[in-house]
């Protein structure tokens, strides 16, 4: 890896842990904080899917489009974070009581979301499908990890 990728890579991770650190209690209802995190989770899916269809092959492969899907993703990663408050457990949500007594393990899983959603960024700049399939893949199974875990079915 060279040393720009390197540097671009702290950069990310950096910012994500900011990001994580500096969380706030903005919400004034946590129906608010409820909606703001599955609003972020929502267009997610949305970059995500456009990704994996391209990867599958159900639709054509467009480096810069699935780059930007990527970025969008990577972005997108650091903000339900913030939407799990005290309380907006109870209410139309999907997750499970455990993202809140288990919130240290929870937390850490959705850093490592976008430690691998910032990666996949990363591959999405470079030339190498294999390393591009892998890092979404890993960033894939991070997903249905914390879902397996933490969301309702």
């Amino acid at each position: 890896m060279n040393k720009k990728a390197k540097m671009a890579i702290l950069a990310i991770v950096s910012s994500t842990v900011l990001a994580t650190s500096v969380q706030a209690d903005n919400f004034k209802k946590t129906d608010d904080a409820i909606e703001y995190r599955q609003s972020a989770f929502s267009l997610m899916a949305y970059n995500f899917g456009d990704m994996g269809a391209m990867l599958k092959g159900k639709k054509p492969f467009d480096a810069q489009v699935f780059a930007m899907r990527a970025e969008n993703v990577a972005a997108l990663s650091k903000l339900p974070l913030e939407g799990f408050t005290p309380g907006s457990d109870k209410g139309d949500t999907e997750a499970l009581a455990k993202v809140w007594t288990e919130k240290s393990d929870f937390d850490a899983k959705m850093v490592q979301l976008q430690k691998d959603a910032a990666a996949l960024s990363i591959a999405a700049q470079a030339d190498d499908k294999k390393a591009l399939k892998q890092a979404f893949l890993k960033t894939a199974k991070n997903c249905k990890g914390c879902h397996d875990v933490y969301k309702k079915d």
